[in-house]
Parts: structure tokens; sequence; C-alpha cells
């Protein structure tokens, strides 16, 4: 296995999620950190998104892709997500950020699973990345950035937009995971009916 820049990246990416989480902690250790804990996490956060579309471009622009990194990348992207959204819900335990967690979770997992089970069949192309997943993708991020902020500005009740925000990426979550069954449909079926 050799490491790629982009794979790198991608390791950097999950490195940086324990980073997330102790700072978004701080202030139950150290108070005077709460004036800028949540911004830093944010901020973290931002970078990790960054270096997932930075490792993208790298290596579809010098043809540095790698198999390893092929698997590594969505298990990056899904750990960042899931690891932030938990974090949302066990700071802000209401049953709208539990269920939006929940789908957006769940469906990652779900897609994963079909998406290797596709590969078995050796028709993993069918699940390939949609549009509507990049367009899950970017609100899931955005939305957690806004969240993790956490500090309204004056006029402007950010965490509740990011909770809006929230509720989009859950439902485009559920839209891009239905894009991801019809497309599997065939194979489902055909598995179903032996002809697989």
């Amino acid at each position: 296995m050799r490491l790629t820049l982009p794979t790198i990246l991608t390791l950097f990416r999950i490195v940086l999620l324990p980073v997330i989480v102790v700072v978004f902690y701080l202030p139950e250790y150290y108070p005077a950190t709460a004036r800028w804990s949540n911004i830093a996490a944010a901020g973290i956060f931002i970078a990790a998104a960054l270096t997932d579309w930075l490792d993208g471009w790298i290596a579809r622009r010098w043809n540095l892709t790698s198999a390893f990194g092929a698997f590594l990348d969505p298990v990056a992207d899904k750990l960042m997500v899931a690891t932030a959204l938990v974090l949302l819900v066990q700071q802000n335990p209401t049953p709208l950020m539990a269920v939006t967690s929940a789908v957006i979770i769940g469906r990652e997992i779900s897609i994963s699973a079909l998406r290797e089970w596709m590969a078995e069949l050796g028709q993993r192309a069918k699940v390939g990345v949609a549009w509507v997943g990049k367009l899950k993708t970017t609100m899931q991020i955005v939305a957690i950035v806004v969240c993790l902020h956490q500090r309204d500005l004056p006029e402007l009740r950010l965490y509740r937009i990011g909770e809006s925000l929230l509720v989009v990426a859950a439902v485009l979550t559920i839209w891009s995971a239905l894009v991801y069954v019809r497309a599997a449909w065939p194979a489902l079926r055909d598995a179903d009916s032996g002809k697989i």
C-alpha cells in the first residue's frame, strides 16, 4: 500500500475527529475556553471538509488514485459527519436534532452497505455518487458548521438556521437514498428471484 498525498489528507481528516471532540468539550473542564471553543470546533470541521474536496481534486488532477484511498475517503466522510452529529445531539438533545441525526447516520450506514453489496455483484457503478448525493453532503456540512458555531449574531438566530438546514439535509438524505435504491433495484429484484 502506497500513501499518496490524497490518502494522507484523508488520514489527516480522520485525525481531526478526536481534535473536534476535545475542543467541543473544553468548556466543560475549562470554562474560560467557552468564548472560542465553539468557533474553533466549527473551524476544524471546515478544515476537515476542505481536505475532503482537496484530496479528491488532487487525486483526479495528478492521477494519484489508489484502492486504499478510494476505500478510506467515504469512510472518513461518514465518520466526520457522524461524529459531529453525535456531539450536536448530546449538546442539544431535542427530538428534532435526534431524528434528523438518526436519519442522516442511518442513511450513511445503509447506503454504504448497499454499495458494498453491489460491489460484490460487480455492479458498483450503478450506485456511484449522484448529484443529489453531492448536494446532500454540501448541505450537511453547512448545517453542521452553523450548528457547531452555536452563537447567534445580532438579530440573526444562527443556531435555528443551522437546525433548519439540518432538516433540509435530512430530506436530501432520504431523497438521495431513494435514488441509490432505485438504481440498485433491478439487482435487488434479480437477487430475490434467484437470477443473481
